[in-house]
């Protein structure tokens, strides 16, 4: 058997139709896995998984649902047990990260923040239990990141709060699933070329490379490799544990050890 082979597994990615979500995915249906993309936006989500599962090994199909709901999370789980026959994988990626300081930070944006990133997280692994314990390999995989765990950035109190819960659950989470054969780990991506990324300008973008060891952003497949190490074989006995991608951004004290580089 090949390394990191996942053929034929039943894999959903939620936030799956565009950036880190998108790279998971399709390195999942490249390496021969079923992958249910899932968005919000059902449009992007089809136009993504018609993307994806043209070069695929695998399938790729589409599904719109809401993270933040436990409806939401019920129909994700009932749909690849419809289209896949089960769960194996649950990757969950859905995020967002909108920017607002503390001092002018609304109730309302903290509950999105929260109600996504952290509620979506447990939401989906609660509804996917009893497909990953039937499945014998039940492997979850979260996306939190290096802001919120390890560093912190202006703007993302919000943010950083609900990525460092994502470990808080991923722990006991891990302690809890273990006798059904489940595993929970959690990727820590740094900055990767993403959409959202774009969005914050190419001024942030040079900022950022410049701050990092290997002179240079991350690729959205290079979380998706990562997301799959977690999810094969040969990480059954991995549990409860993180790993960071972000081409050494956080070793630096700081910008003064890059310099002479």
């Amino acid at each position: 058997m090949a390394a990191f082979d996942v053929t034929g597994r039943s894999v959903i990615v939620t936030g799956g139709s565009r950036g880190i979500g998108k790279g998971i995915a399709g390195v999942f249906a490249a390496a021969g896995a079923n992958v249910l993309v899932v968005g919000r936006d059902a449009d992007a989500a089809a136009a993504c998984a018609a993307e994806l599962d043209a070069g695929a090994q695998g399938t790729v199909s589409a599904f719109a649902a809401d993270v933040a709901t436990s409806a939401g999370c019920a129909a994700i789980a009932a749909a690849a047990q419809e289209r896949h026959g089960g769960v194996d994988v649950l990757c969950a990626n859905a995020g967002i990260f909108p920017d607002g300081l503390l001092a002018d930070l609304p109730e309302a944006e903290i509950d999105r923040v929260l109600a996504t990133n952290v509620k979506g997280t447990m939401l989906a692994v609660q509804a996917c239990l009893p497909a990953l314990t039937a499945s014998g390999r039940g492997r979850v995989v979260i996306t939190s990141s290096i802001t919120g765990p390890i560093t912190g950035f202006p703007g993302w109190t919000h943010y950083g709060a609900s990525k460092a819960a994502q470990l808080g659950f991923m722990r006991t989470a891990a302690i809890e699933l273990a006798p059904r054969g489940i595993t929970v780990n959690a990727v820590l991506p740094g900055n990767i070329v993403t959409e959202g990324l774009a969005e914050l300008g190419p001024e942030y973008e040079a900022q950022m490379a410049a701050s990092i060891p290997m002179r240079r952003l991350g690729e959205v497949a290079d979380i998706g490799h990562a997301a799959l190490f977690f999810a094969s074989d040969q990480a059954r006995y991995v549990t409860g544990q993180t790993l960071v991608v972000d081409g050494g951004q956080v070793l630096p004290e700081s910008m003064a050890a890059m310099e002479g580089l």
